[in-house]
């Protein structure tokens, strides 16, 4: 079965252009979002996921219709494969049940996995710039709120380890946990809500 989706990201976009070309491809049936493309909770794509099953192709009138960024169409067309699930982009003359469609998706494949590197990559040179406006000579200061977001963001990539973050940090890497375990402990203060006991308290006192 070929099963058409199209997607406009503002309600004041007409999608009669993708659902034109989809019908004339032979879609079945047509599933379709007024949302952006950045979004993971769109109703027309989850409604169209539900009703492929293996042996369907899953068609697009071009592949911006699915993401915005080649890692979230290779995870995407991954899933589909995982399925036993085909896709087709008309624009693109793409078809994964084809070898050359195939090999498209593998080459896309590798230039994910680069753009993760490169994402690492701009990270750690944050990190580095932000040791070096830190840092006054001495003991290592208190680890700045930047440079605390910058080592977040890389501890979230599973191949980059504590030790490697504090190296670059020029802290210990208990010290970088420490600083990471004071700043969730702050948050987790400043947003927790009072004690039955804590209101009545502040309720009499405000009277």
């Amino acid at each position: 079965m070929l099963i058409g989706y199209a997607r406009v990201s503002t309600t004041d976009q007409r999608l009669d252009l993708q659902i034109d070309a989809l019908t004339k491809a032979g879609c079945e049936r047509i599933f379709t979002d007024h949302a952006s493309g950045g979004r993971g909770d769109r109703v027309g794509m989850a409604d169209a996921l539900s009703h492929l099953r293996a042996g369907d192709t899953l068609m697009v009138w071009k592949l911006d219709r699915l993401g915005r960024s080649v890692r979230q169409l290779v995870e995407f067309t991954a899933q589909l494969e995982k399925r036993g699930i085909q896709f087709a982009s008309l624009t693109d003359g793409i078809d994964t049940g084809s070898s050359a469609g195939r090999f498209f998706f593998h080459v896309m494949a590798a230039m994910a996995e680069m753009e993760r590197d490169l994402v690492r990559e701009r990270t750690l040179a944050g990190l580095t710039a932000a040791k070096a406006r830190g840092r006054l000579g001495g003991r290592p200061a208190k680890l700045t709120s930047q440079q605390l977001s910058h080592a977040k963001r890389l501890l979230a990539d599973p191949e980059t380890t504590g030790a490697e973050v504090a190296s670059t940090l020029g802290v210990a890497r208990s010290t970088l946990y420490r600083s990471l375990g004071r700043s969730s402990s702050a948050a987790r203060k400043r947003y927790r809500r009072p004690s039955a006991t804590e209101a009545s308290a502040q309720k009499s006192t405000s009277n």
